[in-house]
């Protein structure tokens, strides 16, 4: 098992970017690129702002792969009388902290959860701005063997990226938003690179659950199918390519849940998509939680995909 260091992980984690305010973390994307991007492989073209609103896409060279990564997290939005609705399907659970920012600072907090309601509210000591968002407080750590914090889903995602972005030669990487409120940017940044690149394959660089056909320290998941079902044929072709560069993988099948390859799936474009990436425990909670050797596969199979 390759050992890398988590440094960067660790900041991606601890940017505030729920759906819908996603922009602090397209920042942080292209701040890095701009302060990297003479190290690597190459440069690449970079497509953001205006019609790309948070989103941001990095071409390389001449690409046939898009791996989509999507940039938001799970949350919670601030109603009247500091009640919580949810952003996405974050944990919910009396006690969990959280934090945010309104017009009178720096937001702490603990969520309560009405167990005969549902309802949900923050525990904080004033009345927060209405429309604040909120995400889960960071608590990173790192053991020998697993790598365990808030918003791990997608960060995880974006960490894999940008790690690849070292030395593709040919290739896109997509950073979009929205995801895990229903999607909303994927959909119209494949419609851009199909239009302009003619790419019609793709990856999602995404994060799956543990369960009981996926196993953490197993491998990178290879979704065949969830909510949405990519097409057979191209899974075939990215189980070959998996399987001839050695990459250590295992098979999931699942009822539900989605990524940003449903939206691909929906959109007029023809596009290609797979769902590849390392299985969490404690899923859209403080305490998500990802396995070294999962991350080495996902990075392993990516370098595969791309650099072959």
């Amino acid at each position: 098992m390759k050992k890398y260091n988590f440094t960067l992980l660790k900041q991606l984690c601890s940017i505030h970017a729920p759906s819908g305010n996603e922009s602090e973390m397209t920042k942080f994307i292209l701040n890095y690129v701009d302060r990297e991007s003479n190290k690597w492989l190459q440069k690449p073209t970079v497509y953001s702002g205006g019609d790309f609103m948070d989103a941001v896409i990095l071409v390389f060279g001449k690409p046939e792969l898009a791996v989509f990564a999507h940039i938001d997290s799970v949350g919670f939005t601030v109603g009247y009388n500091n009640r919580l609705i949810r952003i996405g399907g974050p944990k919910l659970e009396t006690g969990l902290r959280l934090r945010g920012h309104d017009s009178k600072g720096k937001v702490e907090g603990v969520l309560k959860v009405d167990k005969e309601t549902g309802d949900l509210a923050i525990d904080a000591d004033r009345i927060i701005d209405r429309g604040t968002d909120l995400t889960f407080v960071m608590d990173f750590r790192e053991t020998e063997s697993h790598i365990q914090s808030c918003s791990i889903d997608n960060r995880l995602g974006v960490w894999v990226a940008l790690q690849l972005a070292e030395s593709i030669r040919d290739g896109a990487l997509v950073f979009s938003t929205y995801e895990e409120h229903g999607g909303g940017s994927a959909a119209y940044l494949a419609g851009f690179l199909y239009q302009k690149y003619n790419l019609t394959r793709s990856v999602i660089c995404d994060i799956t659950w543990v369960t009981e056909g996926v196993h953490a320290g197993k491998g990178v998941a290879l979704s065949v199918r969830d909510s949405g079902i990519p097409r057979k044929s191209y899974l075939k072709w990215i189980e070959n390519k998996l399987a001839s560069g050695g990459v250590n993988y295992q098979i999931d099948v699942e009822s539900a849940g989605g990524s940003d390859g449903n939206e691909l799936q929906k959109s007029p474009y023809p596009f290609d998509w797979c769902f590849l990436g390392a299985p969490e425990e404690n899923v859209h909670s403080p305490e998500e939680k990802v396995h070294k050797d999962d991350i080495s596969a996902m990075v392993n199979a990516y370098k595969v995909l791309l650099m072959t």
